[in-house]
This record gives C-alpha cells, structure tokens and sequence, in this order.
C-alpha cells in the first residue's frame, strides 16, 4: 500500500532537509472528491486528506507564513509554509475554509477576475468537467474570513501565446478589477498554467505585483526571484507516479 501524503511529505522532504532550505509554497486547485471524467483527477484533495495534511503541518511545528515576506533570510527558521489555490473555485470555499480556519492557516486564492460567479471555462472547452468558481459574495465571505486573495489573470488564457498588449490587459486589468470589485490591494499573481516568458514576468513586475508564482518545483531562497516563485503540488510520490501515468494513458488514448 502507497504511503499517504503526510508521511511522504515528512520522511520523504523533510528527510532531505528541502524544508529547512528554503520556504515552501504549496499548490491546491479543488478540495473535494474528483468527479466521474475528471481530465486530472490530481488536481482534487478531498476535504479529509486536506485537513490531514494542515494537521501534520501543525504536528511537525509548521505555521502559516505570508508571500509578503517570501525568503527573506537564509534558510527556513521560524518553519513557515504559505497555502496557495488557483483559479478561486468555491469547493475550496465549501470544503476547506473551516480546516483552514481550525489550524490557524492563510491562504491565497488566485481568482480568474474576469470569470468570477462562472467556471472553468478554460478546461471545459477541452471536454473537461465543469467546476463552479466563486461569486463575489463568496470571495467577500473567503476575505472575511481572514484569507487573502491574488490574480490568475482575467480569463486564464496562456500568457506566453499573447502579445504583449494582450498579455498587458490579462495581467493589468485583472489586477484593477479586483481592486475595485473588493476594495483592497491586489499584490500576488501566479501564471495561468504556469506559462510565461521574461516579457510577460516583467508586465507582472511593471503592474505593480509584490510575487508571482510559477509551476516549478521547489522552495524559496534569498536568491529566488519574486516574480519566478517555485511552487509544491500536494501529492505523494506514489500519487505523483500515477498523475504521469495518467496523462501519458489519456495522450495515447487521444491518438
């Protein structure tokens, strides 16, 4: 039988020391079951594997850090961890708002500004299966509760395709339509798939933006870039087997 995350995630990094090198970023997308023809049913955490892995956190002596202060210092002292969601889906809302609350952890959700109270039509339109992303009264009720929200651009379109008005107005208008709909300052971003180039990082730096984050694998040093954040996806090493597995299975079968 496959180890769970939790032991993966101690005996597997910490044995490499990864999180006393630097400060982790961890990605979530949903926290709920996967749904029947789900394309990447590795993108959903259930709710109880969610709580499990905040309370390991909380055992091993993590606490909530802040992409304010991204990698500062050397090292990983005061044994931070930042949660981070993309696309602002509402099972996040739904199923991990009160495990988020109970273990004393902020989170961020990137919210795809331009199709707030829809879904992701960006999957949906390659046969993927429809999730419901937060209304505004849903990320007003996420803001009160003590979270934090960052900008997925307007409508999750691949950056690093765009020119660079388009990719101007993704990552700009984003940014303003968040400040205006909820009145307060928007200074976190993370790359639509993880896509992006150098033109698109520094449109993100030119507006205004404290971070954005990437896809890559890793921690946060003194000598990580802020607009080139390295991020950690939530899986096993046995999960994360399967993941590729999967999508290689899902590319033949699409010949």
């Amino acid at each position: 039988m496959l180890q769970n995350f939790s032991a993966q995630l101690f005996l597997g990094l910490a044995q490499r020391r990864l999180f006393q090198k630097g400060l982790p970023v961890f990605t979530y997308h949903s926290i709920g079951d996967a749904p029947p023809g789900a394309r990447d049913p590795f993108l959903y955490v259930s709710k109880a594997r969610f709580n499990e892995q905040l309370a390991m956190l909380v055992e091993h002596g993590f606490t909530s850090g802040s992409l304010e202060n991204c990698a500062r210092r050397e090292g990983n002292p005061d044994k931070k961890v930042v949660i981070t969601f993309d696309d602002g889906y509402r099972n996040v809302l739904r199923n991990g708002l009160e495990a988020l609350t109970r273990h004393r952890f902020r989170a961020v959700q990137y919210i795809v500004a331009g199709l707030i109270g829809t879904r992701n039509e960006w999957d949906t339109k390659h046969g993927d299966v429809p999730e419901a992303l937060m209304d505004t009264s849903e990320i007003r009720e996420w803001l009160a509760a003590g979270q934090e929200i960052g900008s997925h651009s307007l409508t999750h379109r691949n950056l690093s395709k765009l020119s660079e008005a388009e990719a101007r107005e993704q990552i700009m208008g984003s940014k303003k339509k968040l400040e205006d709909t909820f009145g307060i300052a928007v200074r976190h971003f993370a790359y639509p798939g993880g896509k992006w180039t150098p033109m698109v990082r520094d449109l993100v730096q030119e507006a205004g933006y404290a971070t954005a984050s990437t896809t890559k694998f890793g921690v946060n040093t003194v000598r990580t870039p802020q607009f080139e954040l390295r991020r950690i996806f939530c899986l096993s090493e046995g999960e994360m087997l399967a993941k590729v597995k999967h999508r290689i299975a899902r590319r033949l079968g699409g010949r």
